[in-house]
């Protein structure tokens, strides 16, 4: 038991509300560090000279291969139980169409658009989240999540409709990323978050090759290979942008809500936008109000720690 000193009192604290503490404190720093590698991820689409589709299978298959070794192997599925299996394989398909949205979002409205899109999905977990995990619906939640509408229609009305598709692509991979961080919430408990990982990898490059498959036979043939130069950027996004960022949040999700990891996930905008504007010079290609909207949301996301502790006993 320790003490602790609040507004003058001493408040004791067990050994396990103390444990529960710092694995919170742990679960919030893994985010913050995969926040900080996800922010990468946009840069590198727009990077990649291959199509959404083709640069997606490439980043799923180099992740599958690359938690292999992880997981020593794929022994461990022996005692997967099949309707586990089933369920982890829905999900990595459900990861699968949203990474092909996101990549094809950045080629059409560029990073930046798409990052801000993508600080819509506490919006939708707000929604899906009760739904899912069947229990009361915070109306806390969503009224934060609420604020960065009105960012969001700023950003829509700066941009010219020719990205218009690429918004509606960004606010769809939004909502994919919605559900399937909810189901991984729901199921994070009964499986090793590495095993995990490569079950939704491999299902998700399953997914997608199959898909090919069929857009083969319909549009004919496509851009596939990589250049020497999309390698280098395929095995960092495969590598460290998708098999360690996962592997953070799943490792996260363990002792935060869907939510609080998708709120904190949305910062990812921040430093995907900084990162576009040095690298890709997306700042000499958007208006001022665009940035006063992505302001805007971000300080939504900011504010949210504050406005949970002032008003969580109101509302």
């Amino acid at each position: 038991m320790s003490i602790r000193v609040i507004d003058g009192l001493p408040i004791f604290s067990t050994s396990n509300e103390i444990h529960s503490m710092n694995n919170h404190v742990k679960a919030y720093g893994m985010i913050h560090l995969a926040v900080i590698i996800f922010g990468f991820t946009a840069i590198l689409g727009a990077l990649i000279g291959l199509p959404s589709l083709s640069l997606v299978w490439w980043r799923v298959l180099i992740a599958g291969l690359g938690l292999t070794f992880f997981t020593k192997g794929i022994r461990f599925l022996r005692f997967i139980p099949f309707k586990q299996l089933i369920r982890f394989s829905i999900i990595g398909s459900l990861i699968a169409i949203h990474w092909v949205a996101f990549f094809a979002s950045v080629k059409i409205a560029g990073a930046s658009v798409c990052l801000v899109c993508m600080a819509t999905t506490c919006v939708f977990v707000s929604v899906i989240e009760p739904v899912i995990l069947k229990k009361p619906f915070n109306k806390l939640n969503f009224s934060i999540a609420l604020l960065i509408i009105p960012g969001m229609v700023m950003v829509v009305e700066s941009l010219e409709v020719s990205r218009y598709p690429g918004i509606l692509l960004g606010l769809f991979s939004a909502f994919l990323a919605g559900v399937f961080a909810s189901l991984n919430k729901k199921y994070i408990d009964e499986i090793n978050v590495w095993q995990l990982s490569w079950i939704e990898m491999c299902s998700a490059w399953l997914t997608l090759s199959i898909v090919a498959i069929f857009y083969y036979l319909i549009t004919g043939p496509f851009s596939w290979w990589p250049s020497h130069t999309d390698w280098i950027y395929l095995l960092i996004l495969g590598i460290v942008c998708t098999t360690l960022a996962h592997v953070l949040s799943l490792s996260a999700l363990k002792h935060v809500s869907a939510f609080a990891l998708n709120l904190v996930l949305n910062l990812e905008p921040v430093y995907g936008i900084i990162l576009a504007a040095l690298l890709l010079h997306e700042n000499k290609k958007l208006s001022g109000s665009f940035y006063v909207g992505a302001t805007l949301i971000m300080i939504s996301v900011l504010m949210y720690p504050f406005i949970q502790k002032r008003f969580a006993h109101v509302i």
